[in-house]
């Protein structure tokens, strides 16, 4: 197990479902520029080469025998995290989008106190990839629901490259949003009084493969998250009456 230069343990968590033209590539890229890194590849039941690939090269991964969506199988890698005793986790895409380089920055603010949960946003320098028009809108508007419900303004709400303290991996062990989970993640972290932080990252273009969020899935997305953000606040604010 890799220890930091400030002494936490980090684990790297790469989600993979169906990422055989990716997952090489992924990894490789982190183990070898970045191995004071730890990291486990969680496959998510992935039908192609995915398995196959993670065991011939001998990476580290947990496999799930069934797809259980990103929500199980980011909150498999938190189980991981937990039980192996890491410090913090960094969650990272297995499609390549997310560039390790900046691994360090999003886990800065973390180590120095000042964050708990650390968000690598495309939207404050504007470098990078930038999503397509109609993801960038649905994003916009989940953020402005999000500034609504919490006076918290986060800019990239979707973003699956994400850091997290201690307090954060024991709670998601225990519980994460199943279905599209990063705004509903941000949503909790915001209510639950700890500090959130976002740090700009440059993210890139898929490599291969292909994307399973399509028109429609992202319109169903965009009601299914409204909604689920809107409960969620509504049942904090009846927790927070019943405490008092």
């Amino acid at each position: 197990m890799n220890v930091n230069h400030s002494g936490a343990r980090v684990l790297v968590i790469i989600a993979a479902y169906n990422e055989e033209e990716n997952i090489f590539r992924t990894v490789s890229n982190l183990t070898s520029h970045y191995p004071e890194y730890d990291y486990v590849v969680i496959n998510d039941g992935s039908t192609d080469n995915t398995l196959q690939i993670l065991e011939e090269y001998h990476f580290n991964y947990v496999n799930l025998p069934v797809n259980l969506g990103i929500g199980g199988a980011v909150q498999t890698g938190y189980l991981y995290a937990r039980d192996q005793g890491y410090d913090i986790a960094v969650q990272m895409d297995g499609d390549g989008q997310h560039d390790p380089a900046y691994i360090g920055a999003l886990i800065a603010p973390i180590e120095s106190g000042v964050a708990d949960y650390v968000i690598g946003s495309r939207f404050i320098d504007k470098e990078g990839f930038q999503s397509t028009g109609i993801r960038r809108t649905g994003i916009c508007f989940l953020s402005g629901l999000i500034r609504l419900l919490t006076g918290r303004h986060v800019l990239d709400v979707t973003s699956g490259f994400r850091a997290v303290n201690r307090y954060f991996i024991e709670k998601f062990a225990e519980d994460y949003p199943i279905d599209y989970p990063e705004p509903k993640a941000i949503m909790d972290a915001v209510m639950s009084g700890r500090e959130v932080h976002e740090v700009p990252v440059k993210m890139r273009e898929r490599k291969g493969g292909r994307s399973s969020i399509t028109f429609w899935k992202s319109a169903y997305y965009m009601i299914k998250v409204s909604l689920d953000i809107l409960i969620c606040r509504i049942s904090l604010s009846f927790r927070d009456r019943e405490k008092k």
